[in-house]
């Protein structure tokens, strides 16, 4: 069958790369096409947009990169119109994939839905449309189930692919001695995928490092950029910046400083204690406080709709406040020793890896039923 796959930004192309796999492996003449990124092209197929000229994040943001969002809308409904895929699955990114999903609608072409859209987050009404342009929504979060039947939606629960990728990843043995880390204890640093997060995060992050003489810091560098795009924050500073190797510098790693999304639980589910940090433009903050109605923005605080990791958000987002935390992490033992357990308990929230081959599965149940 042909599938036509959109995902808008770095986690989205992770999961859609293990989902193009697991289709693969039941569909011998599986065939892509996508947006997305570096880890779906190889699995194969064609891509046709990169995340990286797509990803815009707030409010005030998507209204400054209109002119480019409309640009990558048309191109994508011409593309799919062209190609006639047997199935579209669209992998969160609401702000772009709703509406794609409206006009497939449109042109009678069945909507899959990976990786729910956080409507319980704010503006729930959207679930009227979600109800309206998709078939199937897969989601990966299990209080997503009780929030959609409150609505008269069902939905499959799949689980958390992010349990998929951590099974998956084989650690690299010469790790350490291949970026010279060997002799000190790491503290990894993710600053996001995006410009907006790196440029407003990782200064934070790197006026604290100072505090620290006897940790090395590590950069996982995202993908999408190079090594010269980093190196205008670091003022001088030996920090090396590694890239494609997230997971490697988690399973090193002694405790993070991790910006908001999804490398939030990778780094619970690779038990690496952590803070969690956001900042972003000022007024997007103000409208996201009115409209947003949930009381933690990290995904293990609200997978455990407790505190678990502390969350520094905006005016608290400051390198003293990173170094507090990042102080407790690494040398209060009850502070460290009660996150580490709070993370079995998110373990066994989360069940067991395959969420990708039980939405390959039903996918190819669903489409065969056309």
């Amino acid at each position: 069958m042909k599938y036509y796959l959109v995902a808008g930004e770095a986690s989205g192309d992770l999961h859609g790369a293990n989902l193009m796999k697991a289709l693969k492996e039941l569909d011998g003449k599986a065939d892509f096409r996508f947006f997305g990124g570096d880890l779906m092209q190889a699995e194969g197929g064609t891509l046709v947009k990169h995340y990286a000229d797509m990803a815009f994040m707030g409010f005030v943001e998507v209204v400054m990169n209109l002119n480019t969002i409309l640009k990558n809308l048309k191109k994508c409904k011409e593309d799919i119109v062209t190609y006639r895929p047997d199935v579209l699955v669209l992998i969160d990114f609401p702000g772009f994939n709703l509406k794609i999903a409206d006009f497939a609608k449109t042109q009678g072409i069945e909507v899959y839905y990976y990786i729910s859209p956080k409507v319980w987050a704010w503006n729930q009404k959207r679930v009227l449309k979600i109800k309206r342009v998709v078939d199937h929504m897969f989601c990966i979060l299990p209080f997503e189930v009780d929030f959609y039947k409150s609505w008269g939606m069902d939905i499959d629960y799949v689980g958390n692919p992010l349990l998929d990728a951590v099974d998956a990843f084989k650690p690299n043995p010469n790790f350490v001695a291949d970026n010279s880390l060997a002799g000190k204890k790491t503290v990894a640093l993710l600053p996001g995928s995006r410009k907006q997060e790196i440029s407003r995060l990782l200064p934070e992050m790197l006026a604290a490092v100072d505090k620290f003489p006897h940790h090395q810091f590590v950069i996982a560098g995202a993908p999408s950029f190079n090594i010269d795009y980093y190196t205008q924050y670091l003022g001088g500073k030996s920090i090396p910046v590694i890239f494609n190797a997230t997971y490697d510098i988690l399973a090193n790693a002694e405790a993070a400083v991790v910006a908001s999304g999804t490398a939030t639980l990778e780094t619970a589910l690779f038990n690496v204690p952590q803070v969690v940090v956001y900042k972003g433009n000022a007024l997007t903050i103000g409208i996201a406080r009115i409209l947003v109605k949930i009381k933690f923005i990290s995904l293990v605080n609200l997978i455990m709709d407790r505190l678990v990791v502390t969350e520094l958000i905006q005016e608290e987002c400051t390198a003293v406040k990173i170094t507090e935390e990042l102080n407790n992490l690494l040398h209060n033992a009850h502070h460290r020793d009660t996150m580490l357990a709070d993370y079995n308990v998110l373990d066994e929230k989360m069940g067991q890896p395959g969420a990708s081959v039980k939405t390959a599965k039903l996918i190819l149940k669903y489409a065969l039923k056309q």
